[in-house]
């Protein structure tokens, strides 16, 4: 049980980075389209959506593993 959670951890930091990283400013999807991607305030729109949908998950997953790893190793 214990090392699944933390293979689950590994596994759910490097998506996690990996969903960050990709939503970064810099290298922001909106600018595949063409359209001004400087703009502060932007609705999102198809992959993006997913994929800031996708990290909120990733988070979520992340935490609760994290608290699990706590829970079984203090006990």
């Amino acid at each position: 049980m214990e090392t699944a959670i933390e293979i689950g951890l590994i596994i759910t930091s490097i998506a996690l980075i990996a969903s960050v990283i990709l939503q970064s400013k810099g290298a922001g999807l909106g600018g595949l389209t063409g359209a001004d991607s400087g703009t502060v305030f932007s609705a999102r729109r198809g992959i993006e959506r997913t994929l800031f949908y996708v990290t909120i998950g990733l988070s979520v997953l992340f935490f609760i593993l994290a608290i699990l790893a706590i829970l079984i190793y203090r006990f």
